[in-house]
């Protein structure tokens, strides 16, 4: 089963969990679409398959996300965010190669390209091939524009509480060849989104007794129009060149409104408002051509995003007194340059990459905070911490070596490191240096075609967020964040395995293993006697047991008829900086099981299916609370769905059929957590309601 999250990104929740500023509650009921149905491999070689279009025919794929997200026992893993471009890291390659922007997630990437261009998928073993980074199981696409194709997909979604109807998530795409020159141009509003949810919130002390009753309703109006477009010139010989770029615009609107009663309060209308319009642009390009014994690749990347945010919170008594409120602003400019080359060769019968990479990253932020005052006019307050700059200089060596030991065993090693730079400018600026070695080494076997073992052991280092180093205001919540100009970049041992075993027309099943040996994890850390900010904790760990499965029901007897499972369970320590107790992380997913069927009705051009899926969340800890915010705890939906509707696919399906809602556990104390008595308890339990969607693709 693919799942637009995998354990690399499961670990992204897992291992890199919430961001340790985040306080507002994630948008009700956008989950990834479910996977679809599996189908048959061609193997020519152990630890290697072959998927041609013809395996693909009855699913009618629109484009090559849609074939590979039939591969059995496959997840795609996105690039993780670590710093610049560095080694290989997510898990599909495109002609080989893998991509050198950063912009772009891999379903975007992999959405982009006809069904008719591709010409064959192959899953490959990562260590085995040529790119260092790579490991597990790794999809090649192979494919090459023939004329000039295009595809679209509409998907409008109506929600029948609290939210409006979207009809602007869309997005459509052309490819297309002359000579030696492939281009591609996409429009796309894809991950647009409308959420909300409505419900009581009930405030008690801690013995039970109510002090305050909420009743509040949100919605989001969220739309991220995109333009991209992409030139290959890849003339006969070993010179290929891509030059690409996309300019985005981000409009992020969060509305609020709640009433407040309780013994002896007057009661209050309260709003709040948000807004995160922003715009950012990237243009990257690379060129590889052939030098000496190898071949040298030449990568540039330049992006920008422009980031205004603004949160008014007004409380206005229904007794006439004057209305009370805040607002928090600020303006951040980031940007991100790197340059980067790769030069390959063969020598003592292996591969070997030596890479050097400069990054320069950015930023710029204005910040400040405000107090209505009786005339219902914002009057500026002093906030001198969220307003200055961060720079961060990085420039990083590698060297990579990789051969085939025998003929079903292969490892990979890279050794080098990187010296950077950051430098903070504004209230108590400082300069630092940093010098850390990094690397891997990896092992893989595969003695059958049905069964392969990888390993993993590797040192990363992290990219910070460069807004964690300003101080910052949550309204909504009451809490702030100090500023932190000693922050440091999270970096850890990795150990990984992966073990994957086909079991013919049945299906195949994947295990995969994950353990971090974590310094200076990022977290809400003391800053002073009574203040709080983003820092280090010197050591953590965390570890998860990801297993999947593709169970194909042909051989029973049930034609056309999948199940797909999953289940994972991660486990994270480290010994909280307010109250020297052992916790887990902040944020941290603890559990994920799920399930999902899909029936592709032979004869016909119908099919239809389900899923459901359960997760759980640790807490989120402050200096003076623990608040845990969670949608679930389970969601489950349905869908029908024709493969040829005057040509087009068409599916409706139904969301959140089984009443996941939105709910929150905030207990806040007088003091620090744990040593001060309970101030008060929120318990909130919010309505999201059915989610109808409807889903319209086809090509051109």
């Amino acid at each position: 089963m693919i799942h637009r999250v995998s354990l690399a990104a499961a670990a992204a929740a897992v291992f890199s969990a919430m961001p340790a500023a985040a306080q507002e509650v994630p948008a009700s009921g956008d989950t990834p679409p479910p996977a679809s149905a599996e189908v048959p491999a061609t193997t020519d070689r152990a630890a290697r398959q072959v998927y041609t279009p013809a395996d693909f025919t009855r699913y009618a794929p629109v484009n090559a996300y849609d074939m590979l997200n039939q591969v059995p026992g496959f997840q795609i893993r996105d690039n993780e965010e670590l710093r610049g471009l560095g080694q290989a890291t997510g898990n599909v390659l495109f002609n080989g190669k893998r991509p050198s922007n950063k912009a772009d997630d891999m379903y975007t990437q992999l959405s982009r390209i006809p069904a008719g261009n591709v010409e064959r998928i192959e899953i490959i073993d990562g260590a085995t091939l040529d790119i260092p980074g790579l490991s597990g199981q790794v999809a090649n696409i192979v494919y090459r524009a023939d004329g000039i194709s295009g595809q679209f997909s509409w998907k409008p979604e109506f929600r029948p509480h609290y939210t409006d109807p979207l009809f602007t998530r869309a997005d459509v795409s052309v490819r297309g060849r002359s000579g030696d020159i492939e281009y591609e141009a996409a429009l796309n509003n894809d991950d647009s989104a409308r959420s909300g949810a409505g419900g009581p919130t009930l405030i008690t002390d801690a013995t039970g007794n109510i002090i305050e009753r909420r009743r509040d309703i949100w919605n989001t109006h969220y739309d991220t129009p995109k333009l991209s477009g992409r030139i290959t010139w890849d003339p006969v010989g070993d010179t290929v060149a891509n030059l690409g770029g996309h300019y985005q615009r981000k409009y992020d609107r969060y509305y609020e409104d709640g009433v407040r009663t309780g013994p002896g309060l007057t009661d209050r209308l309260r709003t709040v408002r948000e807004n995160s319009d922003s715009w950012n642009y990237e243009v990257s390009g690379d060129y590889q051509f052939g030098l000496g014994p190898g071949r040298l690749k030449l990568i540039g990347l330049r992006r920008f995003s422009h980031e205004p945010y603004s949160q008014e919170i007004v409380t206005t008594p229904d007794d006439g007194a004057p209305a009370t409120g805040d607002r928090f602003a600020q303006t951040g400019n980031i940007g991100e340059t790197i340059a980067r080359g790769e030069y390959q060769w063969k020598m003592f019968g292996g591969d070997w990459q030596l890479s050097g990479e400069a990054a320069f990253n950015t930023l710029d932020n204005v910040a400040s905070i405000a107090v209505l005052d009786r005339d219902g006019v914002f009057v500026e307050q002093p906030f001198e911490g969220g307003t200055g700059g961060v720079s961060e200089d990085r420039y990083e060596g590698l060297l990579s070596f990789g051969r085939k030991l025998t003929g079903t065993l292969n490892f990979q090693i890279i050794a080098g490191a990187e010296h950077s730079t950051i430098t903070q400018t504004g209230m108590n600026g400082l300069t630092r240096t940093f010098f850390r070695p990094k690397g891997s080494i990896s092992l893989a076997w595969a003695p059958s075609a049905d069964f392969d073992v990888s390993v993993k052991l590797r040192r990363r280092v992290l990219q910070l967020s460069f807004y964690d180093f300003l101080a910052r205001a949550f309204l909504n919540d009451g809490n702030q964040n100090e500023g932190n100009n000693d922050l440091r970049p999270q970096q850890d041992w990795t150990y990984e395995a992966e073990v994957n075993k086909k079991f013919g027309a049945w299906g195949s099943t994947k295990l995969q293993l994950i353990y971090r040996d974590v310094e200076d994890r990022v977290d809400v850390i003391p800053i002073g006697e009574n203040g709080e900010a983003v820092g280090n904790i010197a050591k953590s760990w965390a570890g998860a047991i990801d297993w999947t499965s593709t169970i194909n029901l042909d051989p029973a007897g049930l034609k056309g008829v999948r199940l797909d499972t999953r289940l994972l369970l991660q486990k994270s320590s480290l010994r909280d900086p307010f109250t020297g107790e052992k916790r887990q992380w902040n944020g941290f997913t603890d559990t994920i099981a799920s399930i999902a069927l899909r029936h592709d009705i032979p004869g016909s051009d119908w099919a239809w299916g389900g899923d459901a899926e359960y997760s759980h969340y640790q807490p989120n800890y402050r200096r003076n609370q623990t608040d845990r915010v969670w949608e679930g705890p389970v969601w489950a939906s349905v869908f029908i769905e024709n493969k040829d509707v005057m040509g087009l696919t068409v599916r409706a399906s139904i969301r959140n059929i089984v009443n996941a809602r939105s709910r929150r556990d905030r207990t806040v104390y007088t003091g620090v957590r744990g040593a001060s008595p309970i101030d008060f308890i929120e318990d909130r339990d919010r309505l999201i309601g059915p989610i109808f969607s409807f889903q319209v693709r086809g090509k051109f």
